[in-house]
């Protein structure tokens, strides 16, 4: 497949193609990002700002992916990336705007390859990629690589990658406000639930949806009472890397996708149109000992299911063509559950609990473009 985009970690989705380009997305001197009008967190002003747009109805962000504003969360992450260009401008008069891009990419590819990776990762395959200091070392790399020019490998992009999709929950509290915990998409179950609202974006972020992002990231170290105001106030995890998606990914609005409505159909039919292998061939591939059928278990990766939750079910139960014939997609999911890490939970550090993490095939082939990419 052509694509005109790089695996490179290079922000182009924050500074497409740059001032002289694109000078609309800049201030005069072409060093700062324009921003959008001033956003509150439930009435407080916590110095946050939508992303510029244009005058239509509904109004069209004007950035470099237009992509990053299909939903508010996104959208306001892309506005954080441009307050820290903007920051960093300020803070750093004497430099070029090239300086300045490269300094942001550095924080940027740091903290992926010192945070991210390392969440979602587990550490073995991680460990076989470090050098013997520590350090990630491309001279590791066995698999990913190029000749005439960087591409995105569809097994990453198609399959591996994918994994972000059982991570969503269904919904989100934004900010001490009652009326911004809000739901992913406005489903039938939704509104029956009285939301009057969701987070779908392509349109001005509400006046006072500002994102106390103390609520999707471990920066607040808050130590919870147990009452209602705190417990409002809790740090909102990512849902386990596993084989099972909320809700309302089965239920896609008209206005996100065409049919089918289903998120996980859409990833398993796409795999199979673009004549993706099975995971155990691709394990069998990279020298890896591909999982029994037995233990690809179609499931929620917690401790322990509830007593409402699907039961748990092998894969080639579901159908006898699945024997031995995995979809990628869905064996690096099955295959993090068999790769379980213990973590403290960071805002008290009293509770331990078992995550999933991608484990020596799915973690390894997005380790592997991670490594290769940063520009």
């Amino acid at each position: 497949m052509t694509d005109f985009r790089t695996p490179a970690f290079d922000l182009d989705n924050v500074y497409g193609r740059g001032p002289d380009d694109q000078p609309y997305m800049y201030d005069s001197q072409g060093m700062s990002f324009l921003v959008g009008a001033a956003i509150t967190a439930g009435g407080v002003d916590v110095g946050a700002t939508d992303l510029p747009r244009n005058p239509a109805t509904p109004a069209r962000a004007l950035i470099g992916d237009p992509r990053n504003d299909e939903n508010t969360i996104v959208s306001q992450l892309q506005g954080l990336f441009h307050r820290f260009h903007n920051r960093t401008v300020k803070d750093n008069p004497a430099l070029t705007f090239e300086q300045i891009q490269k300094l942001v990419r550095f924080h940027y590819q740091y903290v992926i390859l010192n945070d991210f990776l390392p969440r979602i990762i587990t550490s073995s395959v991680l460990d076989a990629l470090k050098d013997s200091q520590g350090q990630f070392d491309q001279k590791k790399l066995k698999f990913f690589h190029w000749k005439n020019g960087p591409f995105m490998p569809v097994e990453f992009s198609v399959a591996c990658y994918r994994l972000g999709h059982s991570m969503v929950r269904p919904g989100y509290r934004l900010n001490d406000d009652d009326s911004n915990l809000l739901p992913i998409f406005m489903t039938p179950d939704a509104a029956k639930l009285d939301f009057k609202d969701d987070l779908r974006g392509f349109r001005s972020v509400t006046s006072n949806r500002a994102i106390d992002w103390g609520r999707f990231i471990d920066i607040d170290k808050r130590v919870y009472d147990g009452s209602d105001q705190e417990n409002k106030k809790r740090l909102q995890f990512a849902y386990r890397i596993d084989p099972s998606l909320v809700f309302p990914l089965s239920q896609l609005p008209a206005t996100v996708t065409a049919a089918p409505p289903s998120l996980a159909l859409h990833n398993l039919e796409r795999g199979w149109r673009m004549g993706l292998p099975s995971g155990q061939h691709v394990a069998q591939a990279m020298g890896v000992a591909p999982m029994d059928d037995a233990d690809i278990i179609i499931q929620k990766g917690v401790d322990q299911q509830d007593p409402g939750d699907p039961k748990p079910i092998p894969i080639a139960d579901l159908s006898d063509v699945f024997k031995g014939n995995c979809p990628l997609w869905t064996y690096i999911l099955a295959e993090a559950v068999n790769h379980k890490v213990t973590v403290n939970i960071p805002v008290d550090g009293a509770v331990q609990i078992t995550t999933p993490q991608l484990g020596p095939v799915g973690g390894r082939i997005v380790a592997e473009v991670f490594l290769l990419s940063p520009a």
